[in-house]
């Protein structure tokens, strides 16, 4: 009867609407950062997840039944993700002046892309499943679903490998730093950093309770992405984030070699789990430099 789905057709878009939504719940993951929040933020993204993967699955009965003017839903999904990213991002913006340090634009902006970019990953892995549930050639529909769940979660590791950024920790070394306070200023592995600490008992706060990293880039040209404001923004939000602050919080550069301070009163005073959020700050993707890009554009200029 028209308009009715077929057996095999409703087999492959419940088979794809879940195999689309665990991609999704699988790139959830409450890391360190605590972000997104839970049960809120999870529900928000799973239910946005759970749409993108159902679009991705009623493609292929569409195109099958001819119905190509369902196919065009496709295109309303691509802007509900960019509004996804809009209110991601206008969220995050809202929450800057309660936390213990601004993450700044460029980390918030890197943030909202890859949350719209994760509903994507549900559209393809379930538009891949119901496309090989489709192909396989078998009257068994249960090794119809399971090839096509196979194949979904290999669209899956790809796309996770291919998306994958790299961290501080994979080309900075990030070592715990020496404090000192001179005369009310504070400098950190002989760096000066600031003169706040004006007064007696902040700079026994400092000395008794202050702690403090530096990050030393691996290869020069990497100073570029680890002296970014924004990148130096990221690592001091996520160190603050981690253990909280106590009072004050400086994240300085040295001109001279390239190194990065991250120093702070910290309310959970612990110098591992510092060094460890700081290695594990995503590196921005409007700070990162491709060195083989760099050495083309200077030989192209020569």
């Amino acid at each position: 009867m028209d308009g009715v789905l077929s057996k095999e057709h409703i087999i492959l878009i419940v088979t794809s609407i879940i195999v689309g939504t665990l991609a999704r719940i699988i790139t959830i993951k409450e890391d360190f950062r605590q972000y997104p929040s839970y049960p809120n933020g999870y529900l928000i993204h799973l239910v946005t997840g759970f749409v993108a993967a159902a679009l991705g699955a009623v493609a292929i009965p569409a195109l099958m039944t001819k119905n190509f003017v369902a196919v065009t839903f496709l295109t309303l999904a691509i802007q509900q993700f960019r509004d996804v990213r809009k209110s991601e991002r206008e969220s995050l913006k809202d929450l800057e002046n309660t936390e213990y340090a601004y993450r700044g634009d460029a980390y918030i902006d890197g943030i909202a892309k890859t949350f719209e970019s994760r509903n994507y990953f549900a559209l393809i892995v379930a538009l891949a499943t119901g496309i090989t549930i489709q192909l396989v050639d078998s009257k068994s529909s249960l090794v119809k679903i399971i090839s096509g769940a196979i194949v979904g979660f290999l669209f899956l590791y790809i796309l996770k490998r291919f998306s994958k950024g790299k961290t501080i920790g994979d080309v900075a070394e990030v070592n715990e730093a020496k404090i000192e306070v001179k005369n009310h200023e504070l400098y950190v592995d002989g760096m000066y950093v600031s003169n706040l600490l004006g007064t007696e008992n902040a700079a026994q706060l400092f000395q008794e309770e202050g702690r403090a990293v530096v990050i030393s880039p691996k290869k020069d040209y990497l100073r570029v992405t680890l002296e970014n404001f924004g990148q130096r923004q990221a690592a001091l939000f996520e160190a603050t984030r981690t253990l909280g602050v106590k009072r004050y919080h400086f994240t300085r550069r040295d001109f001279e070699n390239g190194r990065v301070v991250i120093a702070l009163v910290p309310i959970i005073n612990d110098i591992e789990k510092l060094i460890e959020a700081v290695k594990k700050t995503p590196l921005l993707e409007s700070t990162k430099k491709s060195e083989s890009v760099m050495k083309t554009n200077m030989v192209g200029r020569e």
